[in-house]
């Protein structure tokens, strides 16, 4: 199991990798040429984590993943300098792990306007089929637990060099994150960018000077923010403490989140407007820090680029994902969620035509269940979950290989939405999959070793709360309630909390 995070209120938090995203926007806003993106862009580490067979966008839009990882190590798994690790009051290196503690959704429209949700990284989500050993965990969690797992195997095989562990450990965990991603939010992912913790504090002290403005004078021990009310310059050092900041906020990690956003618009609008790409010392010196701390995913050309380069401060829009409740699971921080909700409201925002159809009728579709799991009766559970639900009990079968390791849903042609609806009506967060062995308009569901029954007999349905059942008992709470606030958008210096 994964390592309890501290409580809320106890202890100082280190920084969760959000002005690392930097990185790559500094890249992107140059829209430099054809020459300089293989000149310059040389040297840069390329990711194929997505796969060619993962899912994408039809159309000019895309969607953009932007990961911001946890980690005291470098991209070979060499401890970071220690000075570095004291400005940032991030203990030594072997503290914390592989938490991806900034995720940020991007989706680039076809009119060039940019819808992005911050997805919280205690939101606890289902992981089943994805990271191995687990059913549940705070998304942040799958790229550590499944690079350590993936590095595991490789050791029991014989592999003992460290970079070659370090290299494909790490590309399991980027595949694990972009599936639950893809499982939460429903929508395909077409590039992604990853940057450490060394990319903050390398970007962040090449930027000098960044405006950011404050609702409320703020003053924090454990992240040293001392802060007026207020539009004002931070250096670098301030800058730190201004996005780490979560202790005395009203709502902690989301204040914090609205925090990340804000500094990004302001980033974004300075280097678009101080013409600081015309030295190119200055270029050359930022370009450094992508080689040593970026990684993109295969595919980023000059159109992407041009496209990230070109947009106007007034198009981009952030929001953070809704969180239904703040909870404790196993005396961990967590954040309940209604993945229903957050696909819909997703689809809703993106616009996006590569998403599945919302409008699912339980009584229209039928539903055939295979039994590979090897534990006597599950496909019988399964199926009533799924009448309780409206669906159509179809065929109940035993798989030909029973103990196969994934679960997953397939489906025939014209049945994706329905697909999506019965996964996550059985808590299967694999993507489905079109079949050609499936009638059109039906959906057949493989019960692996992996699956777990909702214990509470009604499949993970929303909750009165609204949240999802989560199968498990939750304490009651008397934190907050969570709020999101309002869309931030990049037309001005937005003032947060």
């Amino acid at each position: 199991m994964p390592t309890p995070p501290r409580s809320r209120g106890a202890g100082p938090r280190i920084l969760r990798g959000g002005l690392a995203l930097l990185t790559v926007l500094l890249v992107a806003v140059t829209g430099f040429g054809w020459w300089t993106l293989h000149g310059l862009l040389s040297g840069i580490t390329v990711s194929e984590a997505l796969g060619a067979d993962s899912p994408r966008s039809t159309g000019a839009a895309v969607n953009i993943l932007l990961i911001g990882l946890d980690s005291r190590k470098d991209q070979s798994g060499n401890d970071l300098p220690q000075e570095m690790l004291d400005q940032l009051h991030a203990g030594d290196s072997s503290s914390g792990g592989y938490n991806t503690n900034t995720l940020i959704l991007v989706h680039l429209a076809e009119d060039g306007s940019v819808e992005a949700f911050s997805i919280p990284r205690d939101d606890y989500v289902n992981v089943s089929g994805i990271v191995p050993g687990y059913h549940r965990i705070k998304i942040k969690e799958a790229y550590g637990l499944t690079k350590f797992d993936a590095e595991q195997k490789l050791a029991d095989d014989g592999e003992s060099d460290q970079a070659t562990l370090e290299k494909q450990g790490r590309e399991a965990g980027r595949k694990a994150t972009l599936a639950v991603v893809r499982a939460l939010t429903g929508v395909p992912i077409d590039y992604f960018a990853e940057v450490n913790l060394a990319g903050f504090y390398d970007v962040a002290a090449s930027l000098g000077g960044v405006e950011v403005c404050l609702n409320h004078s703020v003053h924090d021990d454990y992240s040293g923010a001392d802060f007026p009310a207020g539009r004002q310059t931070l250096n670098a050092g301030q800058a730190l403490a201004f996005v780490r900041q979560r202790h005395g906020l009203d709502n902690g990690d989301l204040d914090r989140t609205h925090r990340q956003q804000a500094f990004l618009i302001s980033v974004i609008r300075q280097l678009q407007n101080s013409g600081s790409f015309s030295d190119m010392g200055k270029l050359n010196a930022l370009m450094d820090v992508a080689r040593k701390d970026l990684v993109l995913s295969s595919g980023w050309d000059q159109d992407l680029f041009r496209r990230i380069g070109g947009l106007a401060g007034e198009h981009v829009h952030y929001q953070t994902l809704p969180v239904v409740r703040y909870d404790t699971v196993y005396g961990q921080d967590v954040n309940i969620v209604d993945p229903p909700a957050i696909r819909a409201l997703v689809a809703t925002t993106f616009g996006d035509p590569s998403a599945p159809s919302n409008t699912v009728v339980p009584a229209d579709v039928t539903v055939d269940v295979v039994n590979a799991s090897g534990v006597r009766g599950l496909a019988t559970e399964a199926s009533n979950i799924l009448s309780h639900n409206g669906y159509r009990d179809g065929t109940l079968s035993l798989g030909q290989e029973a103990g196969s390791p994934v679960s997953a849903v397939d489906y025939g042609a014209g049945a994706e939405g329905a697909a999506q609806a019965v996964a996550t009506a059985l808590g299967i967060v694999a993507p489905p999959r079109p079949h050609h062995d499936v009638a059109a308009g039906r959906i057949r569901v493989v019960l692996g070793n992996d699956y777990t029954l909702p214990t509470d007999a009604t499949s993970l349905a929303t909750t009165p709360s609204g949240g999802e059942s989560l199968g498990i008992g939750v304490g009651t709470s008397d934190l907050p309630v969570p709020d999101e606030g309002l869309p931030i958008s990049g037309s001005g210096i937005p003032c947060v909390n």
